[in-house]
């Protein structure tokens, strides 16, 4: 993802790319077009208003987003708390809550599930690795009784194109409505060795924690958990349409299915596993969706984790937004800045708490029930 200030570092984005260096983020740029890179895109010829939320003031790329430091509205006490907070190697400093204190969403699986991805190693799109890590989503959401579409496409990159794969979770609703439910599984390329625990593996294992409790019950609205591929930038966030390759594809399947105007919310999940998490209100998100999901923590007792301050990021919800799709990104970005863990190898397993996990998993799981009484 991207945040706003990383625009004032762009000479260093500049000077990252003349030396061949991924200049591009976590998935959140400066894109100013459509899902051109996607083949459903084409297909449906939805061009317009790609990175309308970017192009608003969207940041510019990932060497600026490194380069920006120490985030404003975040103090020096902050960022050296943080910098104690990444657990001991070997076992977690935090332990999830029990599961009948988070609504039944149990943090202690939802955190083994990261730990499982993390196994596998780096797993950038069309790598072993990814491809280990779709046989078992694959595997784990079928084995929950939950509906499992893919969709292989082929993203034209800056690398060349690359097979890339979608893999969406349905639960059958009794009336027409979606509840969309969003998290990227893979990893950064240009960054040898990189995890990606935290980014992404953390949201990947809230949502196949919320797949296992939700595959199976009949709510009025059907909730779909897509799991995308192809968030990171292959070389330039900036350029090109590098990043949301997955994403853009889904919401443009889902404008040429039909399917699109039948979602009444997308919740996207991402970087929210950190230790001293504190998420702020993403600016490009829906507000009514915000203050649905803010209400929802605070009535949880979780106001020190989402958090009042503003934070705008470009990411997977960006798709969603600008076909006027209601979206809310939960994203901790500027907790992995100080220290510099993000887009780094030591994004590691040992820097997710399952305390954090739980939190965030208890939320949309208490967020996803208030939808289906909103929308009954």
């Amino acid at each position: 993802m991207w945040n706003l200030r990383s625009k004032f570092a762009l000479a260093a984005g500049l000077l990252a790319t003349s030396l061949g260096v991924a200049a591009c983020g976590h998935g959140e740029a400066g894109s100013t077009s459509s899902a051109g890179a996607v083949p459903a895109s084409q297909a449906s010829g939805q061009a317009s208003g790609q990175a309308s939320g970017q192009a608003s003031g969207q940041p510019s790329g990932q060497a600026s987003g490194q380069a920006s430091g120490q985030p404003s509205g975040q103090t020096s006490a902050q960022a050296s708390a943080q910098q104690n907070d990444a657990a001991p190697a070997g076992k977690p400093a935090e332990a999830a809550p029990p599961a009948s204190q988070t609504g039944g969403f149990d943090g202690a699986k939802a955190y083994e599930q990261v730990a499982k991805i993390v196994s596998y190693g780096p797993r950038p799109p069309a790598s072993e690795g990814i491809h280990h890590v779709q046989d078992y989503i694959r595997e784990q959401l079928k084995s929950y009784g939950c509906t499992v579409d893919e969709d292989d496409f082929h993203a034209s990159t800056p690398a060349g194109p690359v097979a890339m794969k979608n893999i969406v979770a349905k639960t059958q609703g009794t009336g027409q409505g979606i509840i969309l439910l969003l998290t990227h599984y893979d990893s950064l390329s240009s960054v040898p060795g990189f995890v990606g625990a935290e980014d992404s593996a953390s949201s990947d294992g809230v949502m196949l924690e919320l797949a296992r409790l939700l595959c199976g019950k009949k709510e009025p609205n059907s909730v779909w958990i897509a799991f995308l591929d192809g968030e990171e930038a292959f070389v330039n966030w900036d350029r090109d349409e590098d990043h949301t390759y997955g994403s853009r594809e889904l919401a443009a399947r889902m404008a040429v299915s039909g399917d699109l105007k039948r979602v009444k919310a997308v919740i996207l999940a991402d970087m929210i596993g950190q230790y001293g998490l504190a998420i702020p209100r993403e600016g490009n998100s829906t507000k009514w969706l915000i203050d649905l999901v803010w209400k929802t923590a605070g009535r949880l007792g979780y106001g020190d984790v989402f958090v009042s301050r503003s934070e705008t990021i470009s990411d997977d919800h960006q798709p969603f937004l600008s076909r006027d799709v209601p979206s809310v990104d939960i994203i901790d970005w500027d907790g992995f800045q100080n220290p510099k863990y993000w887009h780094t190898a030591q994004d590691t397993l040992d820097k997710v708490s399952p305390r954090s996990v739980a939190i965030v998993g208890h939320v949309i799981l208490e967020t996803v029930n208030e939808l289906q009484k909103k929308f009954h």
